[in-house]
């Protein structure tokens, strides 16, 4: 059996791109956890032949961001709720009229680079074809740095599939969708961007058995220099 170390991409952007803890960032992680719990119940949804509505959807989030904010110990007050809550709504009415709604997600893939790590890779959504989506709920165009790495580890997850970042943006009143179709990565910026993945996932990585793990696996050799991300 071949034992494998094994990150998730969020991992690895986690840690070349650590997040500084701001005042009140919490709950703007509240947020997003219910903006995506809606999202993903809105299209599974209409998916089994449901017609949900953005209220009922609203409420679900509403729901969803009291639990997270009590998770953390956040508190808001109800004006700041409110205006929360009508920027979700925003948010749900838009991916309701953008190419991403009746969606779904693909499948986790493992990015198996050698024998020795393994990187988990799972885009937003995905026509099921030849392309797949990352969405955000602000507005990422042009991506940042830790944007762009998560992107190109799709990418990477995903060979010969166009990458589309859709991003909606709940920060605009009224909520704003931006798109933009990110370029294949360059034979150097993949080169680099394993050999990256391949020296976090030796160290941080969990172990785990590649034979055991359920996931299309899409192999590469391990790079030979190192270089940054």
């Amino acid at each position: 059996m071949t034992k494998i170390r094994t990150l998730a991409t969020h991992e690895v952007v986690r840690r070349v791109y650590p997040r500084t803890p701001r005042e009140g960032s919490e709950v703007g992680l509240a947020v997003g956890t219910a903006i995506d719990h809606a999202l993903s119940r809105f299209g599974h949804e209409f998916r089994t032949g449901r017609r949900p509505t953005a209220s009922a959807m609203r409420a679900l989030a509403g729901s969803v961001l009291d639990e997270e904010l009590e998770a953390l110990a956040a508190e808001i007050g109800a004006e700041e709720r409110a205006v929360v809550l009508s920027q979700i709504e925003g948010v749900l009415v838009a991916f309701r009229r953008s190419e991403l709604f009746g969606l779904a997600r693909p499948r986790t893939r493992l990015i198996a680079i050698g024998t020795e790590v393994g990187i988990y890779a799972q885009p937003d959504y995905w026509d099921g074809r030849g392309r797949f989506f990352e969405m955000k709920s602000y507005r990422a165009i042009p991506p940042p740095p830790d944007v762009a790495l998560q992107l190109r580890l799709f990418q990477l997850a995903f060979p010969g599939f166009e990458a589309a970042l859709v991003c909606i943006d709940r920060h605009r009143a009224p909520v704003e969708t931006t798109s933009l179709v990110v370029p294949p990565p360059t034979s150097e910026e993949a080169e680099a961007t394993l050999r990256l993945a391949y020296d976090l996932g030796r160290e941080h990585g969990q172990e785990k058995v590649l034979e055991y793990l359920d996931a299309p696996t899409v192999r590469y050799s391990v790079p030979t220099a190192s270089s940054g991300p």
